[in-house]
């Protein structure tokens, strides 16, 4: 971020708009959920319940490294917009995905969010060019996968969803590889991860379909794609809860949460649900070989004629969807 937008940033005035997200939640110990990459132990607690001293300071900051608590009574201007800093920046980790200690499933009122608003020039983006699932959230080899891959080519474009602030920069090289976290004025975050690139830094604002990063196969990826994860409250939701991507669109403005969204933990938690990996596919470009598809998903030729009814011999017409797993 340029030295100019940094002064603005922190510019002081009569705000225009407020903006509080009222607290729906509850603090709970804290536990592995339903992230695996987050180091708790690095974290910093806050409570957001706690009331704000502004006796005599405007600020206090806790600073351990790369984290940091902002307590502020007064307020700041992003990109024109007046928020409450408390409520924006009251936890800002640069390490870890899940720092809020709050579990979702126990959201006791509808939060809506407000997806996206073209009267306050607040719009959305879809995060490629093009959108191609190969492979959905849910559970996976054991585990829960919390995001939605995308299938893309190395170096292609990745953009912001939404309007925000890249909270996370990092590198991740036993599972997200480069992956970058923005969090937004709508009260989500995403995530974007196994990028061959990172543009955006920590800090820095973006505003919806900025590049953000380039697309790749870091860390733990069996070929390029994009592992596109939607959280609220460093809780993970199903992407398709919001997202139509064959159709390359959002559902609708607006989405409602509830405690129901996050019900997926319990069932991984109980073995409910938990065999398998959904079916994923792969959409046939020119240029494209078994013997290559194979290799790009970490697969056999032998497991792609299987699944597909084909043999080695088989023309792939291109546009053809054929099941990679």
């Amino acid at each position: 971020m340029a030295q100019g937008k940094v002064k603005d940033l922190f510019k002081v005035n009569t705000p225009k708009i407020q903006y509080v997200r009222p607290d729906t939640t509850i603090l709970i110990k804290y536990e592995d959920f339903p992230d695996d990459d987050s180091d708790p132990d690095q974290s910093i607690y806050f409570n957001p319940k706690k009331e704000l001293s502004i006796v005599s300071e405007d600020t206090s900051e806790l600073d351990l490294g790369e984290q940091h608590i902002v307590e502020m009574s007064e307020e700041v201007l992003v990109d024109s917009t007046w928020i409450r800093i408390a409520g924006y920046y009251s936890i800002w980790d640069t390490r870890n995905i899940n720092p809020y200690r709050l579990d979702s499933r126990q959201l006791k009122d509808t939060v809506d969010i407000k997806l996206y608003d073209p009267n306050n020039n607040r719009e959305y983006k879809m995060p490629l060019e093009k959108t191609p699932i190969t492979s959905r959230f849910g559970p996976r080899s054991g585990r829960w996968h919390y995001g939605t891959d995308i299938d893309l080519d190395t170096g292609d474009s990745i953009y912001a969803a939404f309007d925000g602030v890249v909270r996370i920069n990092k590198w991740d090289g036993g599972g997200y590889g480069n992956y970058i976290v923005v969090r937004h004025y709508n009260g989500l975050e995403t995530l974007y991860g196994h990028m061959s690139r990172t543009i955006s830094k920590s800090g820095d604002f973006v505003k919806a379909g900025e590049v953000i990063g380039l697309g790749g196969s870091t860390g733990r990826s069996s070929g390029p794609h994009l592992h596109y994860e939607v959280r609220f409250q460093g809780n993970p939701m199903d992407p398709e809860n919001i997202y139509d991507f064959p159709d390359y669109l959002l559902k609708g403005e607006s989405y409602q949460i509830t405690s129901a969204v996050f019900n997926y933990a319990n069932r991984s938690k109980s073995g409910g649900s938990s065999s398998g990996r959904r079916a994923a596919y792969h959409k046939v470009r020119s240029g494209d070989t078994l013997s290559g598809i194979a290799k790009k998903y970490g697969v056999s030729v032998s497991q792609l004629t299987r699944l597909n009814g084909i043999s080695t011999r088989t023309t792939l017409k291109l546009g053809r969807s054929l099941r990679i797993r």
